[in-house]
């Protein structure tokens, strides 16, 4: 019942949650000279670091995709536009409260409406990017357009995934504002335990070696971990041509409804005091 209610408040305000996402697209690079294109050169900028020290020094190898491709930064673009996507709309969701407190002080509006509005405005900017992605897999001669339908439905459920995340961490980090500063430490560890600048199949190469790490258990830890199935899915889809786990993805499905489920339900919670605390 809560969650329907809540659904139906934020529809009902749908033209202040377009404006809030246009307001997140506009103060994005606001005031840079090369404005959007600075959405394309980020992540082209860390492809080129991560592949001169992680394909070139470390000698990390990418599988073999479709039709031959063996390319490490496509590899790694896969990955890390996702990512990107994710960690910045669970970072700027969680800050939307406290940045936003002197409005939520003035006027009565949904507050919700600030977190999606942050997700919504960060999905545009991962659509285009991944269109873009889209154009060089073709220039490659890899057809990925009968995946682009898969792939969007994908897209949507990081997106979800991330808000459920972002309600959560925005209403706490405005009652403890520490919580911020153990989420970036948390990203970090996150970034680094999740398959994005080296394939699943280099720690299932560990876990059958004779080391010490060989001893944890390295495969039940990663499949637990949602952001590996949803990395390799968009990875099966456009580098692999093949169709990605629905095992994983019915996971990362469950996993994505009881996370934006408990969001929603600590946001509701919370919220109440808002406006006192900021």
């Amino acid at each position: 019942m809560g969650i329907l209610s809540d659904t139906r408040e934020v529809v009902g305000s749908r033209e202040l949650l377009l404006n809030l996402v246009r307001r997140e697209l506009r103060s994005k690079y606001k005031g840079t000279a090369l404005g959007w294109l600075w959405s394309l050169i980020n992540p082209l900028a860390t492809t080129v670091i991560f592949t001169a020290v992680f394909s070139t020094i470390m000698r990390v190898e990418p599988p073999v995709g479709a039709g031959g491709l063996h390319s490490y930064p496509l590899f790694l673009l896969c990955g890390l536009l996702t990512w990107n996507f994710m960690a910045g709309a669970v970072q700027g969701g969680q800050g939307a409260l406290v940045g936003n407190g002197n409005l939520i002080k003035k006027t009565y509006f949904p507050r919700r409406l600030l977190v999606i509005s942050t997700v919504m405005a960060g999905f545009v900017t991962y659509a285009i990017e991944m269109a873009v992605l889209a154009v060089i897999f073709l220039a490659f001669g890899v057809n990925v357009l009968p995946w682009l339908p898969l792939l969007l439905v994908v897209m949507v459920l990081v997106a979800f995934f991330s808000l459920g995340l972002g309600l959560m961490l925005s209403v706490v980090n405005v009652y403890f504002r520490d919580v911020a500063h153990f989420v970036s430490l948390f990203m970090q560890v996150w970034f680094y335990t999740t398959p994005i600048i080296y394939p699943l199949t280099l720690i299932q190469g560990v876990q059958d070696g004779d080391g010490w790490a060989s001893r944890l258990p390295l495969e039940q830890i990663y499949s637990v971990n949602p952001m590996v199935g949803f990395v390799e899915a968009v990875r099966d889809m456009l580098y692999s041509g093949t169709v990605p786990s629905w095992v994983s993805l019915g996971y990362c499905l469950a996993v994505t409804a009881v996370l934006l489920w408990l969001g929603n339900r600590v946001f509701a919670r919370l919220e109440g005091r808002l406006a006192e605390e900021l």
